[in-house]
Parts: C-alpha cells; sequence; structure tokens
C-alpha cells in the first residue's frame, strides 16, 4: 500500500514539474515576443545578436548567469558579441528581466 502511494506521488510530482516547466518555457518565450527581443535574436540562429541557444551555450555555466544575463538584458552591452551593441531595456521591470534570462538558458 505504502509503495502504491509512493508511486503515485513521484508520478504526480514528476508530471507537474514537466507541466510547470513547459509553462516557464511558454512564458518566457511569449515574453521574448511581446518585448520585441525577437527583432535581434532568434532561437537557434543568429540575427542581428546573437541566437537565444548560442547564449545558453555560453553563459549556462556560470553560476551567476541568470544575474548576469538579465542585468545585460536591462543594461545592454557592448562588444560581447560582436561590434553590434545590445541596447538597454530599462522598460522591463526585474522579475521579466529574469524571467527573460532563465528562459534564454533554458533554450538547448
Amino acid at each position: 500500500m505504502k509503495q502504491t502511494i509512493l508511486r503515485a506521488l513521484l508520478v504526480t510530482l514528476l508530471t507537474g514539474s514537466a507541466a510547470a516547466a513547459r509553462a516557464d518555457q511558454a512564458d518566457g518565450l511569449a515574453l521574448a515576443q511581446r518585448r520585441n527581443c525577437m527583432a535581434c535574436h532568434a532561437v537557434s540562429k543568429p540575427l542581428m545578436g546573437p541566437s537565444f541557444h548560442d547564449v545558453a551555450g555560453k553563459y549556462s555555466a556560470r553560476g551567476d548567469a541568470v544575474d548576469y544575463l538579465a542585468q545585460s538584458i536591462v543594461k545592454g552591452s557592448v562588444g560581447v558579441w560582436g561590434n553590434v551593441p545590445m541596447p538597454a531595456n530599462t522598460q522591463l521591470s526585474n522579475t521579466e528581466a529574469h524571467t527573460l534570462a532563465q528562459w534564454v538558458l533554458s533554450v538547448r
């Protein structure tokens, strides 16, 4: 009986976690589209800026990757990915910047 309950709980947790991950993915993509990130970036190919896939590959091993990217998203950067600067996105809230950073890092 205990094993059956434990298995049911495990399945529920795993299913819920997968559903939450899909929702986070959809939320991140929707936010990137709504905030015009896709004007310069694409998921898997470089446009004016690097692809989100390339950004994730470059920064995912950093311990401070989410905070670093969130700061780069809000403040912008110059010379990190070539000659085209990333403009500051000061209209983003801290929460939105962190949501975008987490989503970008999840793109693989």
